[in-house]
Parts: C-alpha cells; structure tokens; sequence
C-alpha cells in the first residue's frame, strides 16, 4: 500500500499512470500549489525540496521524491517496466534522463515564459521554443524505427508522454508536425492503465486560458513563482 502525494502536473501524471500499470492500491493526497499547499510543514518533512509528487511506501517506511526515482523505485519493487538485462536497462534509463534533463526542465521553462511570465521575452520564448521543438525532432527521429523509446514498453515512455501530451499549451501539434512521435502518442494513450492514471488526478492544469496564471492576485503568485516560492524555510 502506498500515500501518493501529488498534483495534475506531467510529473504527477507520469507516477499515477505507473501506478494503473502495476495496479497498485494507494491514497492520493491532492495539493493546491497556487496556495501554498506544498510547503505546509508536514510536506516538507518529506520532501524540503517542496517539490511533487513525493511517495511513500507505508509498508516499509519509504519516502521518495523525484518522478524519475519513483518510477525506477516502482519498477525495480514491482519487477516490471525496467529490464534487469544490461543493456536494455541502460537504454531505458537514458530515455528517462532524457526526459529528466531536458525534455522536463526545457518544456517547462517554455511553458513558463510563453504561458506564466508577466512580462513577455522574446528571446527566452523563442530559446525555449527552439530547443522543445529540438526535444521533439530528436523523439521523432527515434520512433520513425521503433515503436517504444527503448525498444519495448517501459518507465521511459510513462515519464515522457504526459510531457507530450501539454505540448498543445505551447502550440506544438505532434500530429501535424511530428508523425512518428504522434503514433507513439497515440500508441501510449490507448493504454487502459494511461487513460486510468491520468484521469485519477484531476486535469486542470490542461484546461487553463492562456492569460490564467497573469491575472492571479499577488498571494497567489507569490506562492508559485515570487516571494513565497523563494522564501527560506528551516
């Protein structure tokens, strides 16, 4: 049994939607981020680093932080999902650093300066812009030849596909731009455990008018990107 905590974001999705993989039995604690939520501190206790989603593993104590480490956790405990072969192995985990590193951190920052920032920066859309659509040239290459990132089904594809999926927000559509990364899309989403774990955790964060987050009062965007993100907390 586990306590997942985590909020409708890529990476909440990526670690609920390997939960509906292994069918496994868990509570969900939801987090409001836009007030505050994620640096009560009983989170911080188990996370300082305020980020979600965070694990816990209530039979044996655990808490994990980082999607990423969720996932190999998961997947070395349950068996599935992550070759113990080598090699196959290690074309799994750089799929997923792939996605921890760049596609994650990069698409994010475009999201931000394109979607969230209040004053608008050419430069740094167009930077972020680029380098997403970069990301995305390098998926579809890849998947012009094969019909999973790594060969066969795995953490690899659970942790990039929600990422894909809030390409839209941005206006990148795979599906007139990028074939081969569209047909893997698609070929995730019609997975009944992809539908059951994105569903599982409510989507509004896809849902939101372009100008949301520039009309938040000042507590509210304090807490996501000015002061209150930034404040020390010991």
């Amino acid at each position: 049994m586990y306590r997942l905590h985590s909020v409708a974001t890529p990476n909440g999705h990526k670690v609920s939607i390997m939960m509906a993989e292994l069918a496994l039995k868990y509570d969900l604690v939801e987090y409001d981020i836009t007030k505050g939520d994620q640096f009560k501190p009983e989170f911080l206790a188990l996370n300082p680093n305020n980020k979600l989603p965070v694990l816990e593993d209530l039979e044996t104590g655990a808490v994990v932080a980082e999607s990423g480490a969720i996932l190999v956790y998961l997947a070395e405990k349950h068996a599935n999902l992550l070759s113990t072969e080598p090699l196959q192995r290690a074309k799994t985990l750089q799929w997923l650093m792939f996605q921890m590193s760049a596609v994650g951190p990069l698409q994010g920052q475009a999201h931000h300066y394109v979607r969230y920032a209040r004053v608008k920066q050419d430069y740094a859309q167009k930077r972020y812009l680029n380098e997403t659509k970069r990301q995305c040239q390098v998926l579809q290459t890849v998947l012009q030849e094969r019909d999973y990132l790594a060969d066969e089904y795995s953490i690899a594809d659970i942790a990039c596909w929600p990422w894909i999926r809030a390409l839209p927000l941005i206006d990148i559509h795979i599906h007139t731009e990028y074939p081969a990364l569209a047909a893997w899309f698609d070929r995730i989403a019609a997975r009944e455990a992809v539908q059951a774990g994105k569903d599982v955790i409510n989507g509004w964060v896809y849902e939101l008018p372009p100008n949301f987050f520039m009309e938040l009062d000042e507590n509210t965007w304090s807490y996501s990107f000015g002061e209150e993100q930034y404040r020390r907390r010991t």
